[in-house]
């Protein structure tokens, strides 16, 4: 048997009858096989397509013709189900050469489990145990409700801030210096305390978890589970990575979204990120506000998934451009290194430290100067009305103006207004969901800038700011019409 026969690949019936009418065809002599030729032609190389074009004549429309219909009758693209049937077979080769030591059973099992994680039947159920034990219980509960909680009512409120404002208002005699430092918006007793005793935590409990995901290897196998999904959003599963990202830092994860292959998806991809994709810190908050009712986060969690896939699926139909094509390595699955998950927890928590420290007290100050002038007042009484059609009272107003600084600093004064009793259920939800659909904050909004350029970052902002009231106002209506919540 010759080698050409021993590596002669047999791919599926739709791809072995047009490589067979493709062949029939091809009258030129090319380098290579006239088979070789139609499966270049089937992955759209440039070159072939070239060549062919120049020597085929009429059937080059012809062939052109059979492409498109062997696209449209495969659900995955065409290069990639060639490349998966020629990794197969060189799979087969090398398992008959390449002897495999005690590493087989590890590898197996390895291999049974990344199958599980890739199977929508078995993936599914899997991703929601890494959701719920991973984000709900550790990131939600324990970083967003035991620690914060301890940093607040033991650490904050019990001697920071008291020592703080004496300190502050005894020593120095103008008014105007203390609300600076001290008291209800100081820089310290406001600002510090919001960065250090309720974002920290959360952010710091949401990249350990993030960390062990990635170093885990099980990033991959969900972008190959979503891949379907995103694909009716105009995106491919590739874009699970900036996704996934946006859970810990948006601004980041913005960034990343250059790795998308067009412009079509990394536009697609910033929106979504900028509407529906809560950072770590708002996620957190969030979740912990909203964790005592389970009803009330199954609520704000469907909602803001509809909202997702519903603004992704309308702006892949408004976006010209093809539909995205998706391939990508996947890697062994294998536990997480306890140094690398350190390493990079601590990286990513010192990076996130050094960009939100100076912004939330910039925004202390940017509230301070509010005060003292009187326009935070005026902007509030500006709010009232719009967040009384929300059904909300006119204390949400000011965590909305908070939130035009950092949607997570507009997530951290929900937190005060939970403690003091002046939410119900469903005005937390409501509350909470237009919060999450609000507009970037600064550092994103900068980062949008860099991206995509002033237009689009302006348009998306002006749609956000729109789209977040008129959402939560809807969701509100239905919560009264249904009685749920209530």
């Amino acid at each position: 048997m010759s080698m050409l026969n021993q590596l002669n690949i047999s791919y599926d019936e739709i791809i072995e009858s047009s490589v067979n009418k493709i062949v029939a065809l091809l009258n030129h002599n090319y380098v290579i096989s006239k088979r070789a030729a139609a499966l270049l032609l089937l992955q759209e190389d440039d070159d072939m397509l070239e060549l062919v074009k120049a020597n085929e004549g009429n059937n080059y429309i012809k062939i052109i013709d059979i492409v498109e219909r062997t696209k449209e009758k495969s659900d995955k693209p065409l290069s990639y189900i060639i490349s998966l049937s020629r990794q197969k077979e060189v799979d087969k080769l090398t398992n008959k050469v390449v002897t495999k030591k005690k590493e087989t059973e590890k590898k197996s099992i390895s291999e049974f489990l990344s199958k599980l994680t890739m199977n929508p039947i078995t993936g599914i159920p899997i991703l929601l145990l890494v959701v719920y034990f991973g984000f709900y219980k550790f990131v939600g509960e324990f970083g967003a409700g035991t620690v914060v909680d301890f940093l607040e009512a033991n650490i904050f409120e019990s001697y920071i801030n008291p020592w703080v404002d004496g300190v502050v208002n005894s020593i120095i005699p103008w008014t105007w210096l203390q609300d600076l430092i001290a008291n209800e918006y100081g820089i310290i007793t406001l600002g510090v305390r919001y960065a250090v005793a309720i974002v920290l935590p959360i952010v710091g409990a949401f990249f350990l978890v993030f960390s062990i995901i990635e170093d885990s290897g099980y990033l991959p196998r969900l972008a190959m589970l979503v891949d379907r999904v995103f694909k009716k959003i105009g995106l491919n599963g590739r874009a699970v990575i900036p996704m996934v990202l946006g859970f810990g830092c948006d601004t980041m994860a913005t960034m990343v979204s250059r790795t998308l292959e067009t412009k079509r998806e990394r536009i697609i991809a910033t929106l979504l990120l900028a509407l529906a994709i809560p950072c770590s810190a708002q996620l957190g908050v969030i979740m912990s506000l909203l964790s005592g009712n389970s009803g009330a986060l199954g609520i704000w969690f469907i909602f803001i998934m509809l909202v997702f896939l519903f603004i992704g699926f309308l702006t892949s139909k408004i976006l010209p451009g093809e539909g995205p094509s998706f391939y990508m390595e996947v890697p062994p699955l294998r536990l997480p290194k306890l140094s690398n998950v350190l390493s990079k927890t601590y990286t990513r928590m010192q990076w996130y430290f050094v960009e939100i420290i100076p912004l939330f007290i910039f925004a202390s100050v940017l509230i301070w100067l509010g005060n003292i002038t009187g326009l935070f007042g005026l902007l509030i009484s500006w709010l009232e009305p719009i967040v009384n059609v929300l059904g909300l009272p006119n204390e949400a107003a000011e965590v909305f103006l908070f939130g035009f600084f950092r949607r997570d600093y507009g997530a951290a004064g929900l937190f005060d207004l939970q403690k003091a009793n002046i939410l119900n259920p469903r005005q937390l939800v409501v509350s909470a969901a237009t919060l999450t659909l609000f507009l970037p904050c600064v550092a994103q909004f900068a980062m949008m800038i860099k991206e995509r350029g002033w237009k689009v970052a302006l348009a998306m902002s002006a749609f956000i700011l729109v789209f977040a009231f008129v959402a939560g106002y809807f969701l509100n209506q239905i919560l009264l019409i249904t009685g749920v919540l209530a």
